[in-house]
């Protein structure tokens, strides 16, 4: 698994043997069948994961037993709970997997060492999180703003795999909409 995050980090960044012999060494690596959890709703979450196989997502559940997803994550993307990790509180939302699924775990410590250790790797990250924080913008205009409809569009246009690996009453409750009987 270490060589699918090694490949999407060469496409972005030049790193020397050395430098991704660091990274394989804080690795955790963590296999998930379909529907376990990597991080449940009171649990703080102390890592930085990246996905290497599968889909996963993080939701909330509110007081009538409704689900609420806030993020699907696919292969090469990353997931998890800034919130937590930032303030060290116990986090509001699940995370588990839609399918089942492969992560590289990094320890929030370990995390900073690499990106203190390799500066390429942080301005990764940085760059990340820039186009991460944009995404949310976006996708909040959107569900303010857009009908159902152009919720539903607007997702199977940004996402065209999605809607044959995830469930329909996923992307609803991601988009907000009740799906149609």
């Amino acid at each position: 698994m270490f060589e699918i995050f090694r490949k999407y980090v060469e496409g972005r960044i030049a790193l020397t043997e050395g430098q991704y012999g660091r990274l394989q060494s804080f690795c955790i690596i963590k296999k998930l069948r379909k529907k376990q959890y990597l991080l449940q709703e009171g649990d703080t979450w102390r890592y930085h994961a990246f996905i290497t196989k599968g889909c996963m997502r993080t939701y909330s559940i509110d007081e009538k037993g409704l689900e609420h997803i806030i993020y699907f994550g696919i292969e090469n993307w990353w997931i998890g709970d800034k919130e937590s990790l930032t303030f060290n509180q116990p986090s509001k939302y699940n995370i588990d997997a839609v399918e089942d699924s492969e992560v590289v775990l990094f320890t929030d410590s370990n995390f900073n060492l690499a990106c203190k250790e390799i500066p390429a790797f942080n301005d990764m990250i940085n760059n990340i999180l820039q186009r991460s924080f944009a995404k949310s913008q976006s996708r909040i205009q959107a569900a303010i703003s857009y009908t159902a409809e152009e919720k539903y569009l607007n997702f199977l246009n940004k996402y065209p795999g999605f809607a044959t690996r995830i469930p329909q009453s996923m992307i609803a409750s991601y988009l907000g909409i009740t799906p149609r009987p």
